[in-house]
């Protein structure tokens, strides 16, 4: 008898190869039936009318600290996605010594806009090396995870204080490389480095001080293991994402490993931008070299409040200073009146086109209520206020807990976005799972894919978008034995409704540690989803006790056992 047979299922394989109609039979973790399938399974799925696909791979996500108390990356799991890959942007948990722990939380606080209360409210700091962080995060791992290197810690690591301040020596960057090489040993997929990030203090986080010979070391021990290189270029200049781009090209082309930089949106505004990095890929990739730009599905929109710093706001000094730093008390009482209150008005006034799009999101009091859902032009034109005196005054009366949302801010050209997503040589990530928890929910971009790009808007066929974030991310990402429904290999398995398939609104939850909340959406149309074998959620049970998640690619006694093989 298998484990489990899911049966008459439109099969998309992950190849890009037509759909067919098969069974699916699964043994233990992999898969070992294709086509008709007589015998029982202990487990059957009846996947009439739905598509079998390889579990989704999400390249670009932050969990590394939601993974201490939630194995299962809710609510990405729903979605169908049975790999994630944290560690990105150059922070990662680990290597971490006890004495940098604040600073690390300082910068997941400020980049990635990660609550301090969740960290100390939902982390143990039981370990300090990166195999030790890998030990803790496999207990009750009911995703798979590739975990990234950050180039951030290594230098804090290896130079204390100094990783803060310059360039190392030559016996720093080989400490280093010893260090990196430990973390590959572990079962790290791989580095991660930033040129644009700031930490807590809105100084330059700690890579950003290293030099290319520094970046080039360590690439030379990248590909040692043949593992890859993620990088945050300055994506807000196109010109200096070009030089970067070529830069990760010569690192590719030198030491024969992928590369691949995030984020690359699409506005109104850039579109030849845009086009420029994407004829200088086709350039380096003509050469031989590989540097895969991540393009995200969903449009751009941001929500906050002044209860918390938003990034929506770095542009303005004034503004994102007193968020930055001023307690509570301080931002109202900057708010209230006086010279304060004209400063930031009058540095805030030439974006007022931004402030008048804004809509009102939610609101405690009920006095207030009335304006939810409307924009702050009409809010103000209610109140005979400008939009921007109109945020400030909501936000003094609900004590700094109005939430207000920016939409469709960009990435929202649908063809010029759709065209990207289909370009052979474009890896479809960027999603920020686990990250900005409170500017947007980065959950369901799989589900918008499908519903957006794929039913209503046919810009990609179904096989395509399968094999875009299935067996594509786990070439570029050197994942074994996942991205395929094929005989012999892991049976990652999603299955889905290809008529339902959609994110959900996004839906304001009190479920991070510390009575912290965050944004998420539903997955809609998911019927099952099966990690390793094992049913890891099912739109029927909610998540299970089945799943069986672990560390991808695999440590290399365990790469050595499989060649064996």
């Amino acid at each position: 008898m298998y484990d489990l047979v899911i049966r008459n299922g439109r099969v998309v394989d992950g190849s890009g190869m037509p759909a067919f109609t098969a069974d699916v039979a699964v043994k233990g973790d992999r898969i070992v039936r294709i086509g008709r399938v007589e015998q029982a399974g202990a487990r059957e799925i009846d996947a009439s009318g739905k598509v079998v696909a390889p579990g989704f791979i999400d390249p670009h996500t932050h969990f590394d600290a939601q993974l201490l108390w939630d194995g299962a990356a809710k609510p990405a799991l729903s979605h169908g996605v049975t790999t994630i890959v944290s560690g990105n942007c150059s922070l990662s948990l680990a290597p971490l010594k006890a004495e940098h722990r604040m600073k690390l939380v300082g910068m997941f606080n400020q980049i990635e806009e990660m609550p301090l209360k969740a960290f100390k409210e939902g982390v143990v700091w039981d370990w300090e090396t990166f195999p030790e962080y890998l030990a803790r995060i496999r207990k009750g791992l009911s995703i798979n995870v590739g975990q990234l290197v950050g180039h951030s810690v290594l230098r804090l690591w290896v130079m204390g204080e100094a990783a803060m301040e310059r360039t190392a020596t030559d016996a720093e960057i080989a400490e280093m490389q010893a260090l990196l090489r430990e973390c590959l040993d572990a079962g790290a997929i791989g580095l991660s480095t930033s040129y644009v990030d700031m930490d807590e203090t809105l100084k330059p986080v700690p890579s950003r001080y290293a030099d290319a010979g520094e970046v080039e070391a360590l690439a030379a021990v990248l590909s040692e293991y043949g593992r890859i290189l993620q990088i945050v270029p300055e994506f807000y200049d196109p010109d200096l994402t070009i030089a970067r781009l070529d830069q990760l090209a010569e690192i590719s082309l030198k030491y024969g490993i992928s590369t691949t930089f995030s984020p690359l949106f699409v506005n109104a505004d850039n579109i030849a931008a845009v086009d420029r990095v994407m004829a200088r890929v086709d350039e380096q990739f003509a050469r031989g070299a590989r540097v895969w730009p991540q393009v995200q599905t969903r449009p751009i929109d941001i929500s906050f409040s002044f209860a918390v710093p938003s990034l929506i706001f770095i542009r303005l000094p004034g503004w994102y200073n007193i968020m930055r730093f001023g307690t509570p008390e301080e931002i109202v009482a900057a708010f209230a009146g006086g010279e304060s209150r004209e400063r930031l008005i009058a540095e805030a006034t030439p974006m007022m086109d931004l402030w008048s799009f804004l809509k009102l999101r939610q609101v405690a009091s009920e006095a207030n209520q009335q304006y939810v859902g409307k924009t702050l032009a009409e809010i103000g034109k209610l109140r005979g206020v400008t939009a921007l005196e109109a945020m400030i005054d909501l936000s003094v009366e609900e004590n700094l807990d109005a939430h207000f949302m920016a939409e469709n801010m960009g990435h929202n050209e649908d063809g010029k976005v759709g065209s990207l997503l289909r370009h052979p040589r474009v890896h479809i990530g960027a999603s920020d799972g686990g990250a900005h928890i409170l500017s947007f929910s980065t959950y369901g971009d799989t589900g918008y894919l499908f519903g957006h790009f794929v039913r209503d808007a046919k810009l990609l066929s179904l096989e395509e978008a399968v094999k875009k974030i299935t067996s594509d991310t786990a070439a570029i990402w050197a994942i074994p034995e996942r991205g395929l429904i094929a005989k012999g290999l892991i049976a990652d398995i999603v299955v889905f409704d290809p008529a339902a398939i959609d994110r959900g609104e996004e839906v304001y939850v009190q479920d991070v540690p510390g009575e912290g909340s965050r944004y998420v959406r539903d997955a809609h149309g998911v019927d099952t989803v099966i990690v390793a074998g094992g049913v890891a959620w099912s739109a029927a049970e909610g998540y299970t006790d089945d799943a069986r998640g672990a560390i991808v690619p695999p440590a290399i006694a365990a790469s050595a056992e499989l060649e064996a093989a």
